[in-house]
């Protein structure tokens, strides 16, 4: 009953806040349109937005390696493996500048939906080939103007906290657009709001852990199947080691 409870006011907590959060954000965005094209401040708004929903839960211990390894001035295709709808809110902690791929469903989402449109977030409907070929568009789109774009390229949670088998869009869009890979591993999320469920389960260690960038070179002559198998073999060996660590 008192994980329920807790979960109950966290919820509760985020769709209060998000009203004010929205307006906020909307005033930002019509502030700083004539200044601030690729809408870093709004970016940064929203990463505090989201990381404090994992900040106000004590028991969430949030550490984050790497971080170096971002560049500020680089654009990167960020993957990063997908255990919890937690994922999201815990990279908001980089305060790092990406446009994120999202299913659609989440862009109908009151407020924080519509502040995902505000950030020009890239929309994609699962298993409908326009969308797809949209999303990429929009994908090369927010490279070419000097946005990272972050994508999970399990394409959806895993149910066990393991990194699935990549589908091949970011390599794709990595290699046709020449553009390094950054790879972020996440470990914990899985534990502390597993797939299937929207209780608290007490407390958790969630870890991430930036890697360094693998530039495009490394990958350039490779199908994007072989270089999807590469990062993952890369990706799977980091979270063990990520594992080890915790125990």
């Amino acid at each position: 009953m008192k994980n329920r409870i807790i979960a109950v006011l966290w919820f509760t907590f985020v769709s209060l806040t998000s009203v004010i959060f929205f307006v906020l954000a909307l005033v930002i965005k019509l502030a700083t349109m004539p200044f601030d094209k690729r809408l870093v401040l709004l970016q940064q708004f929203t990463c505090f937005w989201g990381a404090l929903y994992t900040r106000i839960i004590p028991a969430w211990k949030i550490s984050i390696q790497g971080r170096e390894n971002i560049k500020p001035d680089k654009a990167y295709v960020v993957v990063s493996n997908h255990q919890s709808l937690l994922d999201i809110l815990v990279l908001f902690n980089l305060f790092f500048h990406f446009r994120f791929v999202s299913k659609s469903e989440i862009f109908k989402v009151p407020l924080i939906g519509w502040n995902m449109r505000l950030n020009r977030y890239i929309e994609l409907r699962r298993g409908n080939r326009r969308s797809i070929s949209r999303m990429m568009a929009d994908c090369k789109k927010a490279l070419d103007h000097g946005n990272s774009v972050l994508i999970f390229p399990e394409g959806t949670r895993s149910p066990d906290g393991r990194i699935r088998r990549f589908k091949t869009g970011a390599f794709i869009l990595a290699i046709e657009h020449q553009t390094p890979v950054l790879p972020i591993v996440l470990s914990g999320t899985n534990k502390a709001l597993p797939k299937y469920s929207f209780n608290f389960h007490g407390s958790h260690d969630i870890r991430v852990r930036v890697m360094p960038e693998i530039p495009y070179d490394r990958f350039a002559d490779l199908a994007p199947e072989d270089a999807a198998k590469m990062v993952r073999d890369i990706m799977v060996r980091e979270l063990e080691d990520l594992e080890a660590d915790r125990s």
